[in-house]
């Protein structure tokens, strides 16, 4: 069973500015396994943060259903195995880092003497044990996204919703939270990334969901939407010798003595192509699609190339 499950979704702001209103999340469908890392992505206003609302239960449906562990959102119980880190989040600046997770315990209902063991593994994981007992005001940003994030898991939750959890950290910081990330997700949490930092993503996301004016646009995992399958890139020793490209199977984009770069009509044509490099008795190295970064895959499904897998 997925984590989360996500069938048809449909959110709907009423206004009086827009006639039927704002449509929100438009059909979305989506789930989240078990111990992976999710990458949600999308320009401003896509829908990224009503759906974590709607998984939260700060905001309601108007059409389909979503699943928490098999539970509904408005069941309260679907949030005892969440944890939540928000975006532009106000903790109270006289308390210290301890009593910051002491209070959440209590918030979800928990004894905080049940959990004292994983409040000090959690301080020691996200490098806050030194610090600990100082006052939130005296922490700089990244010690506070770091026991922000400890907050997030200090009840042990099977998942996380973490929005844009190394905004304002330095380069070092966030790559300590990344790592963080990937510590969580081995010890089989799942996690739930809203980020507009697509080479974050792009690091530790195991699959990635980009949403557009409430759709889901591409889904999949990073190898497939950086992948341009059309394109194939092939090591040989070209020499001199010259290797043409019949219009049926597609176009040579480059050449040079060590590589070629070809488009292909259909992807089962690369086979006729490697016969057609045999044929002349050069040597292959290797053959391998062309990939390109996240970010690029992203703009081409923003900007109507990209299509929906």
């Amino acid at each position: 069973m997925n984590i989360i499950d996500v069938q048809d979704l449909t959110k709907i702001y009423q206004t009086g500015m827009r006639k039927g209103g704002i449509v929100a999340l438009d059909g979305v469908n989506l789930s989240v396994e078990h111990g992976e890392i999710f990458g949600l992505l999308g320009p401003n206003g896509a829908g990224k943060t009503t759906l974590f609302k709607v998984l939260l239960n700060i905001t309601n449906p108007n059409s389909g259903s979503c699943m928490i562990s098999g539970l509904a959102p408005s069941d309260p119980n679907s949030r005892k195995k969440i944890g939540y880190l928000p975006e532009n989040y106000r903790f109270p600046n006289h308390l210290t880092g301890l009593e910051l997770l002491e209070i959440t315990i209590r918030l979800y209902g928990f004894n905080s003497s049940e959990f004292t063991e994983n409040i000090d593994n959690l301080l020691e994981l996200v490098g806050m044990e030194k610090w600990k007992n100082s006052k939130l005001k005296k922490y700089s940003k990244g010690m506070l996204q770091r026991i922000g994030l400890a907050q997030a898991m200090v009840t042990d939750p099977d998942i996380l919703f973490l929005d844009e959890p190394t905004d304002g950290v330095d380069p070092v910081g966030r790559m300590e939270i990344k790592d963080i990330m990937k510590k969580i997700r081995d010890d089989g949490k799942s996690i739930i990334l809203n980020t507009h930092l697509l080479s974050e993503v792009e690091m530790v996301a195991d699959r990635v969901a980009i949403l557009m004016n409430g759709k889901v646009a591409r889904i999949g995992s990073v190898e497939e939407l950086t992948s341009k399958t059309s394109h194939y890139e092939i090591e040989a020793d070209f020499g001199h010798k010259f290797v043409e490209i019949p219009e049926k199977f597609g176009k040579r984009l480059s050449i040079s003595t060590k590589s070629m770069l070809v488009e292909l009509k259909e992807l089962e044509y690369i086979n006729d192509i490697i016969d057609l490099i045999r044929i002349k008795k050069i040597s292959i190295r290797s053959v391998k699609p062309l990939k390109i970064s996240l970010e690029q895959s992203f703009i081409e499904t923003v900007s109507g190339e990209g299509t929906k897998e």
